[in-house]
């Protein structure tokens, strides 16, 4: 068996050459079995396969990505990941990165601007192929300085300004615009959004569609906009308790609220605590349609944003961006939302249809 040789910086350990010499092959063939195996003959890829195992080899891909400027690795920089929303987007992202030969790296900036930055920085250095970046508010300088160190960079679920980038969006204005109109049909005439963050571009969209519904309707429906403060559970159970206190004659009898946590705290405070019924005194809409939707004691019609179909978008495009070098041309895809009605608007027997 062929001895091991010293590391330079004096820590044993086997090397390329140690696993060629061991296999009887050049470093060459070495390099294409971990690299470009499609290359390699099948009984000389085993050979050194062998000898890898046997010597416990670990390719160190920092040194190769040094040399190379690029590693087989993609960066995901998500707003938050208490939303599933962005959890099915990685979802997403992750089979197709897989099934492209890329490993996904993923990192939550728990909606802090400055930890976005920071995870997007650690992606740079590390040498990752490109990054996909969820945001909510602009990040232009952001995107800037990734195509400064000449690091691709595709958006998901938010607009940049036009030929900056490549993006993944959903209609979010046709998110708020489906919610609305769901309940207008069903006969709510007082209507009322709950929303914060409107610094956030998805929440402002859904507000333009929320108005744009309420607006075709007519003098008959009304609407109400009221401040969450954020958009959690917490703070959709602190709206329900303001509302619970109202006179019934003014209460609204349709909620459309901007994101799934807000909608659930607001059907527990009103449904379960309150003693409000849901939906027969108040029905109430979510705008994602989570993981949480369908399985809770009051299943919520929500509008469904379909975040594994955006995940798998933006590998693509980045992918088409990398392959493509500087014929490449930025792309917007947007993909459409569908509303899933459940016992939150409906009775049971009518719950579970999708529009």
């Amino acid at each position: 068996m062929a001895a091991t040789r010293p590391r330079p910086n004096g820590h044993a350990g086997p090397s390329m050459q140690d696993v060629a010499d061991a296999a009887g092959v050049s470093l060459g063939t070495v390099s294409n079995v971990l690299n470009h195996p499609g290359k390699v003959r099948p009984a000389t890829t085993r050979r050194v396969r062998e000898a890898i195992e046997r010597l416990g080899f670990v390719r160190n891909d920092a040194a190769r990505s040094l040399a190379s400027g690029s590693n087989n690795s993609i960066g995901f920089v998500l707003v938050d990941l208490e939303n599933s929303l962005f959890i099915d987007m990685a979802n997403g992202a992750q089979e197709a990165a897989r099934a492209a030969g890329y490993r996904l790296l993923l990192a939550s900036a728990q909606l802090d601007l400055t930890q976005q930055d920071q995870y997007l920085d650690l992606f740079d250095q590390a040498r990752v192929t490109g990054v996909l970046l969820a945001p909510m508010e602009d990040v232009t300088d952001a995107v800037a300085r990734m195509r400064s160190h000449r690091r691709q960079i595709v958006l998901v679920n938010y607009a940049p300004a036009a030929g900056t980038c490549c993006t993944v969006l959903v209609d979010n204005e046709r998110v708020g615009y489906l919610a609305a109109r769901h309940l207008i049909e069903l006969g709510r005439v007082r209507l009322a959004f709950v929303a914060a963050r409107d610094d956030f571009q998805p929440v402002q969209d859904r507000r333009r569609g929320v108005r744009a519904a309420v607006a075709e309707a007519g003098a008959g429906v009304g609407l109400v906009e009221l401040d969450s403060g954020d958009l959690q559970t917490g703070y959709g159970r602190q709206v329900g308790a303001l509302l619970a206190r109202r006179a019934r004659a003014d209460l609204p009898d349709g909620v459309i609220a901007v994101t799934d946590q807000l909608a659930n705290g607001i059907i527990e405070e009103l449904h379960t605590v309150a003693g409000i019924r849901v939906p027969a005194e108040v029905a109430v809409v979510g705008c994602e349609n989570d993981r949480a939707a369908g399985s809770g004691p009051m299943p919520l019609t929500a509008v469904d944003a379909p975040g594994r179909s955006m995940g798998r978008e933006a590998i693509r495009l980045l992918l088409d961006e990398v392959s493509s070098g500087e014929r490449h041309r930025h792309t917007t895809v947007v993909l459409e939302p569908e509303l899933i009605v459940r016992a939150s608007t409906v009775d049971p027997p009518g719950a579970a249809r999708r529009h």
